[in-house]
Parts: structure tokens; sequence; C-alpha cells
């Protein structure tokens, strides 16, 4: 039943690769009925609790760390897309070689790749403009 909800809801949301019918169902879940009212990407990953937060005081070398706030399930969801990435992706597996040889760790890349999946994952939510019906 799920599936069948999740494909009349959303069905774009089933064609990235690692997103299956669970995370899309999850994703839905947090939106609600009114993916308008999320009015940016970084809204969005401030309310999957993926935003990046700057580590230490000020003093930082330019390393973040992920919001440790927001909707645990659904972030949770974004990090099974990433390791499914990571594993079968190519794009993904090419990354994160290139972001281990710059020295990065695993939980920086897997921090920066959950960034961009909830990127994606905004485009594909927000609501296609309807034309306006003007009378001229």
């Amino acid at each position: 039943m799920i599936g069948d909800l999740v494909r009349r809801a959303a069905p774009q949301l089933l064609e990235p690769l690692g997103i299956g019918l669970d995370t899309a169902a999850e994703i839905l879940v947090v939106v609600g009925a009114s993916p308008e009212r999320i009015k940016s990407e970084a809204a969005l990953a401030k309310l999957a609790g993926i935003s990046p937060v700057p580590t230490g005081s000020g003093m930082t070398s330019g390393r973040h760390r992920i919001n440790h706030g927001g909707h645990r399930q659904l972030n949770a969801a974004i990090y099974r897309t990433v390791i499914v990435r990571m594993r079968f992706h190519q794009p993904t597996i090419d990354y994160v070689a290139r972001r281990t040889a710059e020295g990065k760790t695993k939980r920086e890349i897997i921090r920066c790749l959950k960034r961009y999946v909830i990127r994606e994952v905004y485009r594909l939510l927000r609501p296609t403009p309807r034309p306006s019906l003007t009378a001229i």
C-alpha cells in the first residue's frame, strides 16, 4: 500500500539511485501535503538535521559537523541513500576516492554527500510553477 501511495504522490522521488520506497515515504511524511512551506534547500536540510554547524568556537579551521537536531528518521533515510550510493553509484565512488585523497574523513564525506542528496530531494519536491491564467 505504501508503494502505491508514494507512486501516486511523488513518483519522481523513486527515480534517483538509492532512494527506495521507504526513503521516499519518510520524505513525504516529513514534508507533508504542502511542500511549498519549505522555502529553501537549506530549510529542508535543517528540518532533516543535515545542516552544517561549525565545529568548536569561532577559531575553527573551516571544519563542520552535522546539526544533531531535526527529524532523525529522515536523517537516517538520507544516510541509507548515501551508503547505497557510496557502494553502487560510480560518480559517488569517484567522489569518495577524490575526497579521501584530499584528506577528508569518511564522516566528513558522508556529511557532504547527505547535503548533496537533500539538495537533490528538494529539487524533486519543489512544486512546479503553474502558468498564470490572466485575461488579456
